[in-house]
């Protein structure tokens, strides 16, 4: 077996393992600080370069979450659809390259915080600022939007592990 220092970590898989046991609270804090790292940045650069498809696809993504929430399978792979929209609309290759990790620790962290209870408050809106801030082409706002989002979802998930 390989030591675990040389494991891929961000590998959608070893996330989907890490999830179903109980990941420690380091891992998963560890996994919000690379969020914090990447998504606001992209965000910003998403709010420069989005097309009006990127802009449709997030929308579209955004209905979904609204219409299914995040509890259900369907509302969850919507919300891995926003944010993987986001990285592919800052169009830069390498960073695009991460999407797919970055989607599973969404998806994975959203399912981890919902496991006892529901959600402690809806963060609709807190996506729908972010989404109006790329449309609005603001890249300032796009990176505080997108701060926000992942600030907020990291103290719901705190407050989850202390359930």
């Amino acid at each position: 077996m390989t030591q675990r220092s040389r494991w891929n970590l961000l590998d959608p898989d070893i996330l989907a393992w890490a999830f179903e046991a109980e990941p420690s609270e380091t891992f998963i804090r560890d996994l919000f600080e690379l969020r914090m790292i990447v998504e606001p940045a992209a965000a910003a650069l998403a709010a420069e370069r989005r097309s009006g498809l990127d802009i449709s696809r997030m929308g579209h993504a955004l209905e979904e979450m609204g219409r299914y929430g995040l509890a259900t399978e369907i509302g969850r792979a919507a919300d891995q659809s926003f944010h993987n929209t986001i990285l592919e609309a800052a169009r830069n290759g390498p960073l695009m390259a991460l999407s797919s990790s970055i989607a599973a620790a969404v998806t994975w962290t959203t399912i981890f915080k919902q496991r006892r209870s529901a959600l402690p408050r809806d963060p609709m809106p807190d996506h729908r600022i972010l989404y109006e801030a790329i449309v609005a082409g603001d890249p300032a706002a796009a990176r505080a939007a997108m701060t926000e989002l992942v600030r907020l979802a990291l103290a719901d998930t705190e407050l989850s592990l202390k359930a």
